[in-house]
């Protein structure tokens, strides 16, 4: 059986399909598996020994079909399930199994505030998607895969983090998902113990504000490192505290603790931390009730309501208490 997996984004969505990976790979006998994906975002995948082959989408349309056509898949497994899957889908001609992404749901939770949504993690549906080949969900979590070229030296680490950290990721792909960097800078300042702060090149800045406040406790990761070697100081800390990021979920799959603080997205959404079977790691959602939440199943880059009570009313002494009983 050969299987083309489709899912172009994001850092985050991409992770939370490596279940599925693993249970087809693992479940169905002489199974080839090929993964379509943005090219941003190959990095996250093209280290999973589960995955024999990965496509990129092209700029190119009628080349990447025609190389796609020459590769004769026996099934497509859609789990982005958007136009640009449904012209792929038509274009190679054979069955698909698609991903319901409850947009009428999603809607009516963030329009009207109506939850008819299913108390069950997105993992799980994705398995729903694949039920007909017979693959159930082993269990085991998430998977991220880190090559030995993105492993962090110790040299790369200051001396007085090297005994552990607790990794803060300041990011997220929209403003209203994030606490604001005045906001930041008091959960640090309340953290006594070591911080690494995680993010992309975008966030460099804010961190430096962050880090500002003590530069020897608190050290400005943000930029410094590519999304692997980013991963691989995630996978080193004693505990995670993050917004509804990527980073959420890389941190979910080396099985690491996790604070998590929701902004205008709520954990209803089915997306969460998931550990799979394991119940003994700790898992603790931060969020403010506040009417107008969730405004978005995305995010913004600005509230909305103008007030964005639902991370300035963050209690971020309770969540550096929680931390420092972590570690």
């Amino acid at each position: 059986m050969k299987l083309l997996v489709i899912r172009f984004s994001s850092i985050g969505d991409i992770v939370l399909t490596t279940p599925i990976i693993r249970c087809l790979k693992n479940q169905i006998s002489d199974i080839t598996i090929h993964y379509l994906t943005k090219p941003s975002f190959k990095g996250i995948v093209e280290n999973n020994p589960y995955i024999d082959k990965i496509k990129l989408l092209q700029d190119d349309w009628q080349q990447m079909i025609k190389d796609l056509q020459q590769e004769q898949y026996d099934y497509i497994i859609d789990l982005h399930h958007n136009l640009r899957t449904l012209r792929v889908k038509k274009s190679l001609k054979v069955k698909a199994f698609s991903f319901n992404k409850l947009n009428i749901q999603k809607w009516l939770l963030t329009a009207l505030k109506i939850n008819v949504l299913p108390n069950i993690h997105i993992v799980d549906r994705y398995f729903e998607t694949v039920k007909t080949l017979g693959v159930i969900n082993d269990g085991k979590g998430l998977d991220y895969f880190i090559p030995e070229k993105d492993i962090i030296k110790q040299k790369d680490i200051p001396a007085q983090h090297q005994f552990g950290y607790i990794g803060i990721v300041i990011g997220a792909a929209l403003n209203t998902k994030k606490m604001p960097v005045q906001k930041l800078q008091d959960l640090c300042s309340k953290i006594e113990y070591p911080i690494i702060l995680l993010g992309g090149k975008e966030d460099r800045e804010n961190g430096a504000l962050i880090a500002s406040i003590d530069n020897v406790k608190i050290y400005n990761a943000c930029g410094k490192f590519n999304l692997n070697e980013s991963a691989d100081l995630v996978r080193r800390a004693k505990l995670i505290i993050t917004h509804d990021t990527g980073l959420m979920h890389i941190a979910a799959a080396f099985k690491i603790p996790i604070l998590s603080i929701w902004g205008n997205t709520v954990p209803a959404f089915g997306m969460s931390p998931y550990y799979g079977n394991e119940t003994s790691i700790t898992n603790i959602k931060y969020e403010v009730k506040v009417s107008c939440r969730p405004c978005s199943k995305i995010g913004y880059n600005r509230c909305p309501k103008k007030h964005f009570k639902c991370m300035m009313l963050q209690d971020v002494e309770q969540i550096a208490k929680d931390a420092l009983k972590l570690v």
